[in-house]
């Protein structure tokens, strides 16, 4: 009986051992590949068709864009009928915020109608 103790206790803590040096490798791992994934910002500026009031339209569309991740800045001008977005090319590209703001309102009020990208790095 102590026999299978002992050989519980040794395996119990072989396994524990093992468990705790792949978690910290991974761990390593993970963080050497965000140090290495710097942000690269980009900014763009797009047409947005559909919009019918600054409040109700353009807040919205803002406070949706500015909620995505890899979006750092999010500002729509009614007035310009135009978004201007600073965003990470590592999490996110200028297709998909256009994408994003086609789909608000199920797809049916808003329209992206050019595209203008600049480089902020």
């Amino acid at each position: 009986m102590k026999t299978y103790s002992l050989l519980f206790a040794c395996m119990l803590s072989f396994t524990l051992f093992i468990s705790c040096k792949n978690s910290a490798e991974t761990a390593k791992k993970e963080i050497s590949e965000n140090v290495q994934k710097q942000a690269v910002l980009k900014k763009v500026t797009l047409g947005i068709e559909g919009m019918t009031c600054q409040i109700g339209c353009a807040k919205t569309i803002e406070s949706k864009i500015s909620k995505t991740a890899g979006v750092t800045s999010a500002k729509v001008l009614f007035e310009d009928n135009r978004g201007e977005f600073v965003f990470d090319t590592n999490q996110i590209s200028a297709e998909e915020i256009s994408e994003k703001i086609s789909t608000i309102g199920n797809g049916s009020l808003y329209s992206v109608t050019e595209i203008k990208e600049i480089d902020l790095n």
